[in-house]
């Protein structure tokens, strides 16, 4: 298994309509996607620093290349819609999970 986390600085007051638009129609998306087991979306305390974070598990590098491309390890997936509620490109980075509780 694999985790990816996809993390973007998003503007302060727009924090709150970007969870919800990744929520609506991002999330669901990726249901049903071939080798998606899950994720949560995340955002950072409101007196914080405004990051999202998308962590999704995937089965294998496969089905990471089935959803984000052949340059996955590198390349955030994100729409140009999304753009106007970031104040910097998205950032993405995997683990492999060494234990689970």
């Amino acid at each position: 298994m694999i985790v990816r986390i996809w993390e973007a600085q998003v503007a302060p007051k727009r924090v709150a309509e970007f969870c919800a638009v990744l929520q609506a129609q991002v999330m669901p998306q990726l249901t049903g996607l071939d080798g998606y087991l899950g994720g949560e979306l995340l955002r950072s305390l409101p007196d914080s620093t405004h990051r999202v974070l998308v962590v999704t598990r995937w089965r294998d590098e496969e089905a990471l290349r089935g959803y984000a491309g052949p340059m996955w390890a590198m390349r955030p997936v994100w729409s140009d819609s999304e753009l106007g509620y970031l104040e910097h490109p998205p950032e993405v980075s995997h683990f492999s999970v060494l234990m689970s509780s």
